[in-house]
């Protein structure tokens, strides 16, 4: 797309005003709208606004900042109903100077993905994002009782799920299925690949659109990872390969596994990393309570062609299908910041290759029923028990860093210490229901 591709659709459109999408350090999507006839400006040269008011971006002595829309991202919005219709464009965020702005996680992203275009790959992602709806924001009441792939006349999420695909299509995304999860009220309406940037694009309109459909029909719709008790949290998991032009480097035909060299020390790369990764896939204090046995999350760093208990899974090979050969990282959930997300797994698996990571192998037990005495001998490390332990680890980490970059490192940091220590102040329901009557 070009801007004058862009101007004559807008015009051909009837285009109202356009919406500049970015996101912050932690992944909430920032918005301000400009009428269309500053459509032409904002894409020659951008758009000014204050910084200093974005959580992770600037001093307010150093606030003044610029968007300017990515030309490819820009999308008709199919929810707002106007007399003339409302577009989108995410946007790089610059410097007054036009330099790319440090702070900007989508730019961390692109420069994680030049780094592995230098060593000759595109990174394709596919993430899976499971969700629930509830009636509001005021609880959790469960609005079904189905299960996974049930179908059920009493399922409302069935509808607001095939509402939700036709408004993603509508936004050129492209939906390669939908079902109900294990959770009762929970659901998955999953991506057909892309490369990551375009990819974390789409999960930032994802996340809007299915909120957006659920509120329209007057329901609330939650990526947080764990919102019940007692039943399944969401995760993301995210499907990934590396490609070299139109081949798959991860396949090789004459693997047991249909794995090639470069797709073995990827996978050991993300398990040496796993631990110093995981705040950034899993970035809030409710991701841990989703990171326990017994709820087919993963908790123990290791890897299997079926073992769903594994962290990274490795899909069946079907014949003929080469470039879909993968691996699946299963510990993310969908509250993560997709920009930042996807550059730690790509950066821990790049490692692997550039340092040709032994990959241990696999493990073919349920690893939830093994003593603590055998995932010792294995080597079966876990990941953090909570985020105090995942922010210990992750700032210790010389790759987790680099891939971030000092800005965007430091403030993650300090932020997640921050909401910790305002955890852990906090004296919750189950602590009085527990101890008031009794201590």
């Amino acid at each position: 797309m070009t801007k004058e591709k862009i101007l004559k659709i807008a015009k051909e459109k009837n285009i109202g005003f356009v919406r500049l999408w970015f996101t912050d350090v932690l992944g909430f999507l920032k918005s301000f709208d400009i009428p269309v006839e500053e459509l032409g400006g904002a894409l020659k040269e951008g758009m000014g606004f204050d910084g200093s008011s974005i959580e992770g971006f600037s001093r307010i002595e150093e606030s003044d900042m610029v968007v300017k829309p990515d030309p490819n991202t820009f999308q008709i919005i199919p929810w707002i109903k106007e007399d003339r219709p409302v577009a989108k464009m995410f946007c790089n965020v610059l410097e007054p100077d036009g330099k790319p702005f440090t702070g900007d996680p989508r730019y961390v992203l692109k420069r994680n993905l030049q780094e592995a275009k230098n060593m000759g790959f595109t990174f394709n992602v596919g993430p899976e994002l499971e969700y629930f709806y509830f009636r509001n924001t005021g609880g959790t009441e469960i609005l079904d009782r189905g299960g996974y792939f049930d179908l059920t006349p009493m399922d409302i999420g069935q509808d607001l799920r095939r509402k939700t695909v036709l408004v993603l299509e509508k936004m050129g995304i492209e939906v390669e299925y939908w079902h109900h999860e294990v959770a009762s009220s929970q659901h998955e309406i999953d991506l057909r690949y892309k490369d990551a940037l375009t990819m974390a694009d789409n999960v930032m309109t994802y996340r809007m659109a299915v909120k957006e459909v659920a509120m329209n029909n007057n329901l609330y719709a939650t990526f947080m990872p764990k919102p019940v008790y007692g039943i399944n949290g969401s995760g993301m998991h995210t499907h990934m390969s590396l490609f070299k032009g139109k081949k798959n480097v991860f396949f090789d035909s004459k693997d047991n596994a249909h794995l090639s060299k470069t797709a073995k020390y990827f996978i050991a790369g993300l398990l040496k990393h796993a631990r110093e990764i995981c705040s950034i896939c899993c970035q809030w204090v409710n991701s841990y309570k989703r990171l326990v046995p017994g709820y087919e999350a993963p908790v123990y760093v290791s890897w299997a062609q079926r073992n769903r208990s594994a962290l990274v899974r490795v899909p069946v090979y079907k014949p003929g299908k080469e470039k879909a050969t993968r691996i699946e990282l299963r510990n993310p959930d969908p509250a993560c910041n997709p920009y930042l997300a996807f550059s730690v797994m790509l950066a821990a698996g790049l490692e692997g290759v550039k340092g040709k990571y032994p990959l241990p192998p696999q493990v073919t037990d349920n690893i939830y029923e093994m003593t603590e005495k055998q995932r010792k001998r294995a080597g079966i490390e876990s990941l953090p028990d909570d985020l105090f332990e995942a922010i210990q680890i992750t700032e210790k980490s010389a790759l987790v860093r680099k891939a971030l970059g000092d800005k965007v490192f430091e403030y993650f940091i300090r932020n997640k210490k921050d909401e910790w220590d305002e955890y852990r102040r906090q004296v919750t329901k189950y602590e009085l229901g527990k101890y008031l009557a009794i201590l």
